[in-house]
């Protein structure tokens, strides 16, 4: 099977759990660039990143959370998905609360969280999700755009038997001028499986953990039936 992943991937990983029987293609469909912005103080805040791209604008910028848990003006911090809370370590901070998506996260704030101010380091792309949902709760939100994302528009010419996708972004980046005829379609999480059900009526198999490992074994497990045996 041949499969088309819209985003650079270490190829052993993708290799390691898809192993011969698939011949993976990568193709970068979107282009990030870091914003500069003004410091300002953290203190008192919660943070939010709901991408890898996020925490790395983040602490590009100079920003470094507070953990000094036995004052006042340390910082919780909430994500979205293992890759960015992985990322967040590697800095050496660790999560209050890590969930799916954004729905999610909101869900949880909204019931756990509504005394505390957050602030969301996000690109200009982020979907809106916490920006309309944690106001109407009377919860203290502040979004900062720290990166921009670019879609590139690829034009795609080889066939394909199947292919996956990484954000809404670059679903709407491929779609511009390619179509979705392909036997099987993957998202990585629900909220990008809904921009692909914005263009194709076709069925679209969705990651449940919103994370690659788990992308790719559901890759292998549905791939695997359409190969001729």
């Amino acid at each position: 099977m041949k499969i088309l992943f819209t985003k650079i991937l270490d190829e052993k990983e993708v290799s390691v759990v898809l192993e011969a029987e698939f011949h993976s293609s990568f193709l970068e469909v979107i282009k990030i660039a870091f914003i500069k912005i003004p410091s300002f103080p953290l203190e008192n805040k919660s943070l939010i990143f709901t991408s890898v791209n996020g925490v790395e604008a983040f602490f590009k910028n100079g920003f470094k959370p507070h953990e000094n848990f036995t004052g006042r003006n340390f910082n919780k911090i909430y994500c979205v998905g293992k890759k960015t809370k992985m990322r967040l370590r590697k800095y050496g901070f660790g999560v209050f609360k890590m969930k799916k998506n954004a729905k999610e996260l909101s869900e949880f704030i909204i019931e756990h969280c509504s005394k505390e101010k957050f602030i969301h380091f996000c690109g200009n792309l982020a979907l809106d999700i916490l920006q309309k949902k944690l106001p109407l709760q009377n919860i203290g939100y502040k979004k900062v755009v720290v990166y921009e994302t670019e879609l590139t528009y690829p034009k795609v010419e080889e066939e394909y038997d199947a292919v996956a996708f990484f954000s809404p972004s670059g679903v709407r980046s491929f779609v511009e001028n390619n179509n979705l005829d392909f036997k099987q379609i993957y998202a990585i999480g629900e909220t990008t499986g809904e921009e692909v059900r914005k263009h194709t009526s076709q069925n679209i198999f969705i990651g449940k953990d919103n994370d690659l490992k788990a992308l790719l074994k559901l890759i292998k497990k549905e791939g695997s039936l359409q190969i001729p045996m």
